[in-house]
């Protein structure tokens, strides 16, 4: 016998840790859950994603292009998600029409993405994006600018909340999307002395449009 075998046949006659831990009947969330109204979640989560850097708008649809212009600025290429997977109908074309150009989807020169979402999370402010499909994970990762455009109707009250819609489905956001990522803010990180750096991993400035 091997070193190996005898190493190996003596942790299997070992005691299994915790075989007296009792299974779990009742999940809590990781913050407390209160009833809301769809209009309270909707402000709960632009509170909760101003507090965590991101700058917020609820605009009708002529008012959210008028801001993604401004955002846009000088600039005559944006990245973007594709028109189907973004709540804003014609968008790429009004952009088209004032000389903004969609570029190649890994283009790291572009200042501004553009992306929709594929749920909000309304008590920590945060955003899911699913990769794959016409919606590019670069987009939200390489531009300084990253535009989040969403429905309120979006909006669900937790992570634990979507994970559950996630189960019911067949957890479509893990075996259909390439990636699924959790933006709560814009990127930072203060692993080097404790010095907080934004845009280290990703977008300096979150924009989050709630289209009504």
């Amino acid at each position: 016998m091997s070193a190996r075998d005898r190493i190996l046949g003596k942790l299997r006659q070992t005691r299994k840790p915790f075989s007296d831990v009792q299974p779990i009947c009742e999940r809590r969330h990781m913050i407390p859950r209160h009833d809301l109204s769809r209009r309270e979640q909707l402000q709960l989560f632009a509170d909760e994603a101003e507090a965590v850097g991101c700058f917020v708008y609820q605009l009708e649809q002529n008012e959210a292009f008028e801001q993604i212009m401004e955002l846009i600025g000088e600039d005559r290429s944006v990245l973007s998600w594709e028109q189907g997977e973004i709540p804003f109908e014609g968008l790429q074309g009004m952009l088209g029409s004032l000389g903004v150009t969609v570029a190649e989807e890994n283009d790291g020169e572009v200042r501004v993405g553009i992306t929709g979402v594929n749920a909000a999370l309304a008590a920590t402010g945060s955003l899911i994006l699913e990769s794959g499909g016409g919606r590019y994970r670069n987009t939200s990762l390489l531009p300084d600018v990253h535009i989040a455009l969403l429905r309120a109707d979006q909006i669900t009250p937790d992570l634990e909340t979507w994970q559950q819609t996630q189960k019911d489905a067949g957890y479509p956001a893990f075996t259909e999307a390439s990636n699924t990522t959790v933006i709560t803010g814009p990127s930072k990180t203060a692993d080097i002395a404790h010095q907080l750096v934004k845009g280290a991993h990703g977008p300096r400035e979150v924009h989050v449009m709630i289209l009504e």
